[in-house]
């Protein structure tokens, strides 16, 4: 299937159109950005915390009660969300105009803001990968019931959601509010 040459543009990467999707949020644009920011973050460490409650209160089966539960939430579980809440706490923190070298001050500013944006980001990257491997690693190689292995993918969701919600708050804080303005000549 080709498409017609009077609509081809060989800058395109699919072959079926994206919809526009020209939603205008007017001023509205970064509040709405942070408020997304937040539900994002609520929701990836309600995730986490179900499964932590649910792991806590797990009991064996009725039928036969001498049995106990396989797997629990331990520390373990714990860490690659406390590495991505580092990591997002850093990036936020960052001041913007220091990254794109807007400031007239330190001229080692600029480095060592994109430094830290860097560990930042690794934080996240390695909270990720941590989370993955555990649920790998924990739950899904010791072929556990699907009650179980509801703690791990409770895991990488919450790490994929902080990295979300640190994108979009990135993101969000970028924008120019209504009461900015730019005075160049």
């Amino acid at each position: 299937m080709s498409l017609p040459r009077s609509d081809y543009d060989p800058r395109r990467v699919c072959l079926n159109p994206f919809p526009d999707l020209n939603i205008n949020f007017g001023k509205h644009r970064r509040t709405i950005g942070i408020y997304l920011a937040g539900a994002l973050f609520a929701l990836a460490n309600w995730t986490f915390l179900d499964a932590a409650i649910l792991s806590a209160h797990a009991h064996a089966p009725y039928d036969d009660p001498q049995i106990p539960p396989p797997v629990h939430v331990q520390f373990v579980d714990w860490v690659p969300g406390i590495c991505s809440l580092i990591g997002m706490l850093v990036i936020n923190m960052i001041d913007k105009d220091r990254i794109r070298g807007d400031d007239y001050g330190d001229s080692t500013a600029v480095w060592r803001a994109r430094l830290f944006l860097f560990i930042g980001f690794s934080f996240m990257a390695g909270g990720l990968a941590g989370s993955v491997s555990l649920h790998v690693l924990k739950y899904v190689m010791m072929d556990y019931p699907e009650q179980y292995t509801y703690y791990g993918y409770a895991n990488v969701s919450q790490n994929v959601a902080l990295m979300l919600s640190a994108v979009v708050l990135w993101i969000a804080q970028s924008a120019q509010t209504e009461y900015d303005y730019s005075l160049t000549l």
